[in-house]
């Protein structure tokens, strides 16, 4: 009955509940942590969170694929947002970035033709989260500024293997402003400590399925265990001379980087994430970035792709928050210090006080008044402005080739199969011919082994390009590492059953521990293994779990060796995903049962679990990937040429 108000109020919130999501970046993850300083910036920016060594800022950084809808994957191939909000002292700053250094677009006017071409098409609204179909192929083929973007999407670095093994961009080039007003161009990188690692491609599609909350999961679970995520902050320096140019790269093109061997990579700061929301929509949903959100000491540059974002980021939370005070909600609001001019409007939280919200004025003594530079007000460094007001850009912006050629002729054999690989499945699921031949044309520019290997695959002929013969490689872009690196918050897992060695188990967790990593039981059924003081408990069974959860998967000491095509499908997965697969003592029996040689690489065995198991164990899960199992598990239906 409409007189129940009890039933009107729990109806009417009920049916109010959603909020639009984002228009790109909908599918995030969250997690609050801390920024510290080294120091090391304070003769290039007054940014007091920068400059001083030691200073501590709280900080929530928001993950997020680009195009798939708040209920798709985490897994799918894409572009990975990675955006910081410093709650600095000064006020937010918000470094809002991506896992790749380029952009597909030059010019913000296009960002609506690049999403509007990537995202489902409008009349089935299919395929959600993905590039691999007509009419983003027709885009990108005919628009060739974004080819070096798609060499990135295309690469492992479109499918990582978590947050905490990605790296970070800022993407622009920022202006930094030191105490004696003197500016410097930077590009901020964020290095992961747990180094740069991918997915392949088939753990990517089975993830989307089994467990499409994989990354988010992954972040949760390893704060929650103490496996923080951490990364250093990094700038590349380069002079502000005039000429927003370095080395010949324009440093105002969004779709070109600057190599590291150009311009090293300076740490200067190191960010933890240590805690995890409390209530997703009201942190991760609800929280909003802004490239506007500047501290003195911090400037923008001319980059035409920037100063589209300057808008869109503020305009876009006016629809999706409801108005424009959300920047009170809670995590949005600085800790800094507030006062200003701004009144009423939706949401409106704060009560203001005073009677004259306007300037000048004599009624409230003329307050609030305009903070001045050594205040620490925000004051941009004065510059001239010349020129005439075109919609056009700069020659130096026409060069949509050589950096894309630079990047696929810098990674390693396997990574470069990866990347023909990518290219002929994404152009394979595309029903117009001609956009396929089209985009052949493209690679034909980039690379001639590339596009004859893609055009084998598609089974059409190669055309013939113009790529550029002299461009100097940077290994920067590679993400094979010859060196183990750290394991912290990675998996282990563990096959088990009745009679297995549980004592072994035990000092395999203990030693894995050590190192930030966790070990996980894997048993046929739940429940507890053994009896007495030597027990275990079951964390996944066969049917609960695959092998995409776990960075290595090893079979205890006497376990029984079965046919069960559960467990047959776990080990043969991590073996051809180039993972670390092993036993102790007699359990290499159940590798050899699901078709694993003892003698294969990346196959580890002993007879039981002591030092120079475990320590052989942690180096080649630190290496990521046997990739010299890979011609015989994972070569490409078109081998590499020559």
């Amino acid at each position: 009955m409409l007189e129940d108000f009890h039933l009107r109020e729990k109806i009417t919130h009920f049916d109010h509940e959603r909020i639009p999501e984002r228009v790109v970046h909908a599918r995030g993850a969250a997690a609050h942590g801390v920024f510290e300083s080294y120091g090391t910036a304070k003769s290039v920016t007054k940014a007091q969170f920068l400059a001083e060594k030691g200073r501590q800022t709280p900080v929530f950084t928001r993950f997020s694929t680009v195009v798939g809808s708040r209920g798709s994957a985490d897994t799918v191939r894409d572009t990975r947002g990675f955006a910081v909000k410093f709650y600095t002292d000064e006020g937010t700053f918000d470094l809002v970035g991506n896992n790749m250094p380029v952009f597909f677009i030059q010019d913000g006017i296009k960002f609506p033709d690049i999403i509007h071409a990537v995202k489902p098409h409008p009349d089935r609204e299919i395929p959600q989260a993905q590039s691999a179909h007509d009419t983003f192929w027709d885009f990108v083929s005919l628009h060739t500024e974004a080819t070096h973007h798609v060499m990135w999407n295309m690469s492992d670095r479109g499918i990582p293997r978590s947050f905490r093994t990605m790296e970070g961009f800022g993407v622009h080039t920022f202006r930094l402003v030191n105490r004696a007003g003197k500016s410097t161009l930077v590009k901020f990188h964020w290095k992961p400590a747990a180094g740069i690692h991918s997915l392949v491609w088939e753990e990517a599609q089975i993830a989307a399925g089994v467990d499409p909350d994989f990354h988010r999961r992954d972040m949760a679970d390893g704060i929650e265990a103490g496996a923080f995520l951490e990364y250093e902050l990094g700038i590349q320096v380069m002079p502000d001379d005039g000429t927003d140019t370095f080395e010949g790269i324009d440093l105002l093109d969004p779709t070109k980087i600057v190599p590291e061997e150009l311009a090293p990579v300076q740490l200067i700061g190191k960010l933890t994430l240590n805690r995890n929301p409390t209530n997703y929509f009201a942190e991760t949903e609800q929280v909003a970035f802004h490239t506007g959100h500047l501290v003195p000491g911090i400037e923008v540059t001319n980059d035409p792709l920037m100063q589209a974002r300057l808008f869109s980021y503020l305009d876009t939370q006016l629809t999706r928050l409801g108005g424009p005070n959300f920047a009170q909600l809670p995590i949005n609001r600085p800790h800094a210090p507030v006062n200003d001019m701004l009144r009423d409007g939706m949401h409106q939280t704060a009560i203001h006080t005073g009677l004259a919200p306007y300037r000048p004025n004599s009624i409230d003594d003329g307050q609030p008044l305009v903070a001045t530079e050594d205040e620490g007000g925000y004051v941009q460094v004065s510059r001239r402005i010349e020129g005439v007001p075109v919609r056009s850009h700069a020659a130096s912006f026409d060069d949509h080739f050589s950096q894309a050629t630079m990047f696929y002729r810098s990674l390693t054999a396997i990574e470069q199969t990866h990347v023909i690989e990518a290219f002929t499945f994404e152009l394979g699921k595309c029903y117009e011919r001609a956009i396929r031949e089209r985009e052949l044309e493209v690679l034909a520019n980039v690379d001639a082994d590339l596009c004859a290997q893609v055009a084998a695959g598609l089974g059409l002929p190669a055309p013939k390009g113009n790529p550029a013969d002299d461009v100097v490689l940077s290994a920067a872009l590679s993400q094979v590492v010859t060196e183990p690196g750290p394991i912290a918050g990675r998996k282990i897992g563990v096959i088990a059953d009745a009679g297995s060695d549980l004592a072994g188990i035990g000092k395999l967790r203990t030693a894995a521990e050590k190192l930030g990593a966790s070990v996980l039981v894997i048993a046929p059924v739940g429940g507890v293994l053994g009896r007495g003081k030597r027990t275990e408990i079951v964390e996944r069974t066969l049917l609960t779990t695959r092998s995409i959860e776990f960075d290595a998967v090893l079979v205890a000491g006497a376990t029984t060796a079965t046919n069960d095509i559960k467990l047959v499908t776990l080990l043969q997965e991590a073996f051809r995903h180039c993972k670390v697969v092993g036993a102790w003592g007699d359990g290499g029996a159940v590798l050899q049962t699901a078709g694993i040689a003892l003698d294969d690489p990346g196959v580890l065995v002993g007879d039981s679990v002591v030092k120079t198991f475990t320590g052989a164990l942690f180096a080649a899960v630190g290496l990521h990937r046997v990739w010299d199992r890979a011609v015989d598990v994972m070569a490409s239906a078109v081998p590499p040429s020559g």
